[in-house]
């Protein structure tokens, strides 16, 4: 049986400008692992792309954060920059059972937004 699972995500820029310092570190270390954040270099655009990712990939498993952890959704990027998915311990397993063995992600961002879509596949 073929299983295909997509999710989508929206969010304001804003959201990470307009963040209080000692409440934007924290959020940066609870959300991001240490590779997105060196990616990211505190761009605000950048993280909100990260993750509005990462709420994608949490829909296309069906679950929210809290069943599994920020950071066991990790958004790199391969050699040309294009947004690559590794999933770690509870969210790996979900994938697995759920069937879903090929990642893809994009991710856009504007002034103002930053969107991202994933679709998981498997057989």
């Amino acid at each position: 049986m073929n299983v295909l699972k997509t999710g989508i995500d929206l969010i304001e820029v804003e959201r990470f400008r307009s963040q209080k310092p000692e409440i934007r570190k924290r959020f940066i270390d609870r959300v991001y692992t240490e590779a997105e954040k060196d990616y990211c270099r505190d761009n605000d655009q950048h993280l909100a792309g990260r993750f509005a990712a990462k709420e994608a990939v949490a829909k296309a498993l069906g679950c929210g954060i809290g069943e599994i952890e920020w950071q066991e959704i990790e958004i790199l990027s391969d050699e040309l920059g294009a947004p690559v998915l590794h999933l770690h311990s509870k969210a790996a397993e979900r994938a697995e059972r759920l069937g879903l063995t090929l990642w893809s992600v994009s991710i856009t961002h504007l002034k103002e937004y930053a969107a991202a879509v994933a679709v998981g596949s498997g057989e």
